[in-house]
Order: structure tokens, then sequence, then C-alpha cells
């Protein structure tokens, strides 16, 4: 979701990413069945299409050579994009968006005749599909989707990765300053210690905030009981006068000013933040917080289709893909790319969590007409706050 940083070690895989990709995988498909800056150079063209190496897309497409991207900020490194158009010749426009409702609202309103290529998140993708928004892809046009890790393919709420590809998967969770959060945070609970009022961030989306207070009050996140709503309305509107700021973009930065303590942040903000200011941790509290996985997908009468599979082919080359995941280390899907992240990356519980501590993670699934409720909860709580 949104957002990124590296020394070259062993390109072995150890058991523990794979440990962690398997519970993913588990989890994703638990919550469908439950209703929940980077390196130089380019890479240059390949032929192939082997398990593990980089698949050539074929003819390329005879289409105007722009590609529009709509996607998450800070979740695309520059230098990619530049090698993209370098080898292709073809010009990438880029749009950002802050929230998967934003990127919707958008698509709904006619948008998705605008863009080639979209990043939804999981439970996104369940709306978008009976909506009527996106393509279905031409996988033989997408070969590199053999460096996919099998735990990452055919998910439940896209059943054989009809219309979406995995592009990164992470956790929201609590970051906060060792410096002056005492003891380590292990609740969500602790985010509502008056101590630290003032210094607090949150990330301005309307699923994972609601989210974190029903999980608190012992509810799922995808709860769409009007009632047990409004308890965690309540529960957030007691918190609402102690947030500083809610930021989906980069609440990073405010963590590494120490303008704030702690906060509920993407996992990847969280490395970031401690890569600038060693003081900055991250923890999963024990109610479990948010597992969620972006995708990459092709919305409804994209103008130029051909483009956007060459686009996401090659995202899905091995060092493309790691070049992502160390300007961004969130987790990535694509096994081959995670066997050439440096090991101090794949090492880090934020990037890559300990089996355990994803046990009683919750992934997001569509609540239907109830994200009403959740969009009002959100937005009474930052008016009561005063932003």
């Amino acid at each position: 979701m949104s957002p990124a940083r590296h020394l070259r070690i062993g390109r072995g895989l150890g058991p523990a990413p794979l440990l962690v990709l398997a519970l993913v995988l588990a989890l994703l498909t638990l919550a469908a069945c439950g209703g929940g800056a980077g390196g130089s150079g380019s890479s240059g063209g390949s032929s192939g299409g082997t398990s593990g190496g980089q698949g050539a897309p074929g003819e390329l497409p005879d289409e105007e050579k722009v590609l529009h991207l709509f996607i998450w900020t800070e979740y695309m490194p520059d230098d990619v994009i530049r090698d993209f158009e370098a080898e292709y010749g073809v010009r990438v426009v880029v749009d950002n968006y802050s929230s998967n409702e934003e990127m919707l609202a958008k698509l709904q309103a006619g948008g998705q005749g605008q863009y080639d290529v979209v990043v939804p998140s999981d439970y996104t993708i369940e709306i978008m599909v009976r909506q009527g928004l996106l393509e279905p892809l031409d996988r033989s046009k997408i070969p590199n989707m053999a460096n996919l890790a099998e735990e990452h393919r055919d998910p439940s709420y896209d059943p054989g990765n009809q219309y979406t590809v995995p592009y990164m998967w992470g956790t929201a969770g609590i970051a906060y300053n060792k410096a002056y959060v005492d003891p380590e945070p292990t609740s969500w609970a602790d985010i509502w210690d008056p101590k630290y009022a003032g210094r607090i961030v949150l990330l301005d989306d309307s699923r994972v905030i609601p989210g974190m207070a029903l999980q608190l009050l012992g509810y799922s996140m995808n709860e769409t009981d009007p009632a047990r709503l409004e308890e965690a309305k309540a529960k957030l509107l007691e918190l609402a006068p102690r947030v500083k700021a809610y930021d989906s973009d980069s609440p990073k930065s405010l963590l590494i000013s120490e303008e704030v303590w702690l906060g509920v942040v993407w996992s990847a903000e969280a490395v970031l933040a401690a890569q600038e200011n060693p003081n900055i941790a991250y923890v999963l509290p024990r109610e479990g917080g948010n597992l969620w996985k972006d995708n990459l997908a092709i919305p409804k009468d994209a103008p130029h289709p051909g483009w956007a599979h060459v686009f996401i082919n090659y995202v899905l080359r091995p060092d493309v893909g790691a070049r992502i995941a160390e300007a961004f280390p969130y987790g990535t899907p694509n096994a081959e790319a995670l066997k050439l992240l440096p090991e101090e990356i794949r090492s880090n519980p934020a990037a890559y969590p300990p089996v355990e501590a994803l046990r009683n993670a919750e992934v997001l699934v569509d609540v239907g007409d109830a994200v009403a409720a959740f969009d009002r909860i959100l937005t009474e709580m930052k008016v009561a706050a005063g932003q």
C-alpha cells in the first residue's frame, strides 16, 4: 500500500520469508471464505519465459507510445519508470492517489478510460470486478508471472489471476519512537494513552482506522453491524483530539522529525523512517493489525492495454522487482526478486514479519453498503479533531 531502501549479501532464500509467504496466502484465503529511489541502469531486453528468468512479452503493441499509470503515492521508483521509458520508447504519465477509495471513486466516475494500469488492494478488486471496472488480463503477454511465488498465485479475491497480478504486500501496525514511547506498545490501546496527546499520526484510511477501533473492541476489522460500528466511532472520537495528523502518503516524515512519537502506518513507512531515525521501531498489535496485498490491473477501456501488459511484465522481472522492493521495502510476491534482496531487508521484521506476528492479522474484505459507514466514521473523527 504506500510506502521504502541496500549491500548485496547472499542470494539464498532462507526459510523465514517462505513461511511468511505461506501464511499470507492462508490469511488471504481465509478472509475471502469468511467474508475478510533505487538502483541504476536498464535491465535491457530479454528472451525466454521460463520460471526464474525474464520473459519477453512477445510482439510489441501497435499503439501510441504512452502509458498512464494510476498508483499510490511513493510506490514506484522513478528510475524504474525512466528505464522502462528508455527501453521501450514509451512515455509514462503517473498520477497518484492516497487511498483505495479515492482511486475507486475516480474510476467509478468514468476515469477508467484515462488510465492503463492501476494498483488496487485486495478487497477493492472484488468491488471493481463486480462493477465491471477491470479488463481481463491476457496472460500470454505476461510470461514473467512465472516468477511469482506459488503462495501469491490464484488469490481468493481474483481466482486464477484473471484480472490482477500481485505487486506488493505488507501490514498496517504501530510505529513508535523508542526514545519517547515506553514501554514498547503491544496493543492498539496504547495509542489511546493520554501522555501521547498531540504526538500521534494516523493513516488517512477509512477502512484501517475504524478497523483498528473494531479490533480493539474485540470485533473484526470487517464488522458491519451498525451498533458495533457506533461503538468503534465512539472509541475513535475519544482519540480524535490527541491526533496531530492523518497521513497515508508519507507518515514517516513526522516520525523522522520526531514531531510525532507513534502512530498507525504502513509497514514500509516504518522501515524508511528507521533508516533516517534509528529510534523508530514497528510492531503489529496483539489484536492483529491489517495484512494487505496490492495488485497491478488494467482498467476497463484502458487507452493503451498493449503497453499495460508490457509494463506489468516488465515490473515482474526479477531485477526490477528487487529494485522496487529495495526502494519501498514491502513484501515482494516475486520469488525470484526476493532471492536478489539483501539479507538486511529480508530479515527485517517490519518488512517480512515473523509468522507468529501475522497469526492474528486481518485481511480486509468488501463490506458492501457498510463502506459508507466506515467513511462517515473517519470523517466525523477528523471533524472532531478540527482536521
